[in-house]
């Protein structure tokens, strides 16, 4: 086992420690959130997937056991629960397909009788919240997840159901559409379950009450609704996030279009949700989701500082872009201990936010050394060894909008350190000899990175890297990268052969 990362949840659950718990869809968004809170918290962690060799690259793969756990597989289902006293319920399908309310009604029946079969003591199941509604009036997806609960409540196991509405969390698929919907609309005509009341739930406490759900005293058999505390109308959720992320105020509408079908198209055309998952949202969204009670509290106290609002819960998600720290979204690697709420490189392609990139590579012969000497020196009067005409003119509408454009140069004329400006550029990192990050400070409509590397090649020579990254702010963001393209066209792919052809030159220092 490898040394235990510390949970930025800092739960402590002395009464768990040394049990075995069996997460189930350890693969899957809360899952793979939820399973290094267990292991910093002292459960001993059996992580269950139907393919595990996709868990071997998550950061706390060494600290659990891996088991294969095809939940269609009643075999496969009795062996991952052997020796387990609680088991995580975390799967369920957003699909649409023909049959899948009786697939899941199967896979839910699988695991109740190999959790009979083998002692286990507990199962908790993650459920939906949902109006209080007779089972056939309520969407496939929600019918689905509450005939789940149901089967397990039936079985002689003890069962506790916790029900969620909207989980809030960089990579959460109810987040995700929030985002991309407040991001690329600020004028918002949408269905008519915008009005509708929702009550969402940050990532963070729905962590919080599964990891006490695997520590309680003894057994328990209940249903639980958890939430924020806040019922909201959808619509205002769209409004807040706005606020959070600093965009302009949302106009947002909500016509008489009660069509689910319609909501899902409407969902995967403005946004990048792929179609199969859009639609059940969609369905989902056009009932009420507000927790009944807040009779949990009896069983679980609230978190430690209390339940987090929607705001909070949102400012947490993007928390890292909105400090500036960009590796939370464009690097593939994430720390161990980061928030819940942080994107993750397992999270899908469409999870996180709007980030468009302009990447070059180029090889050449000149020495790791000499490239960084040319990388060092960038800017200035050395400019940016491309098109200098077109970067003039940037420097110019940048001034023009009030911005540095390329009159104040360089800090020093041959180093770079952090906190340096390099004309409309600040230096937000560097990497002696290997990587430099510069933030820009020009007028546009976002945030923009520039970053530039070099690596050594096996046969001699260097490798080059130049990536330009940018966040875009509202729709304005998103028509200036339009505008720029045509330019990077022309600057960037220049910009790389000739920073290499300086550092074969051999340019002086300054």
């Amino acid at each position: 086992m490898s040394d235990r990362p510390a949970s930025p949840l800092q739960i402590s659950l002395p009464e768990g420690r040394g049990r075995r718990v069996l997460v189930t869809g350890a693969s899957g968004y809360v899952g793979g959130r939820l399973v290094p809170e267990l292991v910093a918290a002292g459960f001993t962690v059996r992580a269950g997937a139907r393919d595990p060799s996709r868990l071997e690259t998550r950061s706390w793969a060494r600290d659990v056991e891996l088991v294969e756990a095809d939940l269609e597989s009643p075999e496969q289902v009795r062996e991952a629960m052997r020796d387990v006293h609680t088991v995580l319920y975390l799967v369920h399908s957003m699909g649409t397909g023909r049959g899948f309310r009786d697939r899941e009604a199967q896979i839910a029946r699988n695991v109740a009788d190999a959790a009979a079969a083998t002692g286990v003591q507990q199962i908790v199941y993650l459920g939906g919240l949902h109006p209080d509604k007779e089972l056939e009036e309520l969407s496939d997806h929600m019918r689905s997840r509450e005939q789940v609960a149901r089967i397990l409540l039936e079985s002689p196991v003890p069962t506790l159901v916790l029900r969620a509405g909207v989980v809030i969390g960089s990579g959460s698929a109810s987040f995700e559409m929030i985002r991309h919907l407040t991001e690329r609309l600020p004028v918002m005509p949408g269905p008519r379950w915008l009005d509708n009341l929702v009550e969402p739930i940050a990532i963070r406490d729905v962590l919080y009450y599964l990891a006490q759900a695997c520590a309680l005293p003894e057994p328990v058999q209940a249903s639980f609704d958890i939430g924020s505390g806040r019922p909201q109308r959808f619509k205002e959720l769209l409004s807040d996030y706005a606020l959070v992320a600093g965009l302009r105020p949302r106009r947002i509408w909500a016509l008489p279009v009660p069509a689910p079908r319609l909501s899902g198209f409407w969902i995967g055309f403005t946004t990048p949700i792929p179609r199969g998952l859009a639609m059940p949202l969609a369905a989902s969204m056009a009932e009420d989701a507000v927790a009944r009670d807040h009779d949990v509290a009896a069983l679980v106290p609230d978190p430690p500082g209390g339940l987090t609002s929607y705001r909070d819960a949102c400012r947490l998600a993007l928390g890292r872009q909105l400090s500036g720290q960009v590796t939370a979204t464009w690097d593939d690697d994430v720390t161990a201990g980061a928030d819940p709420a942080d994107p993750l490189p397992s999270d899908p392609e469409w999870a996180g936010h709007t980030v468009y990139t302009d990447v070059r590579e180029r090889d050449g012969a000149a020495p790791p050394e000499a490239v960084w000497r040319v990388i060092e020196g960038i800017g200035g009067e050395n400019g940016w060894y491309s098109a200098p005409l077109l970067w003039r003119i940037r420097g110019k509408l940048d001034q023009a909008a009030g911005g540095y454009g390329l009159a104040r140069g360089r800090s020093r004329p041959d180093t770079v350190q952090v906190g340096d400006h390099v004309d409309f550029w600040r230096v937000e990192s560097v990497e002696p000899g290997r990587r430099l990050t510069l933030r820009a400070e020009m007028r546009a409509g976002g945030r923009a990175w520039l970053e530039l590397s070099v690596d050594p090649r096996p046969d001699g020579g260097s490798r080059y890297r130049q990536r330009a990254i940018f966040f875009p702010r509202g729709i304005v963001g998103r028509l200036y990268w339009l505008a720029v393209l045509p330019f990077h066209v022309l600057i960037f792919p220049t910009m790389a052969r000739n920073i290499l052809a300086a550092a074969e030159a051999g340019p002086p220092r300054r």
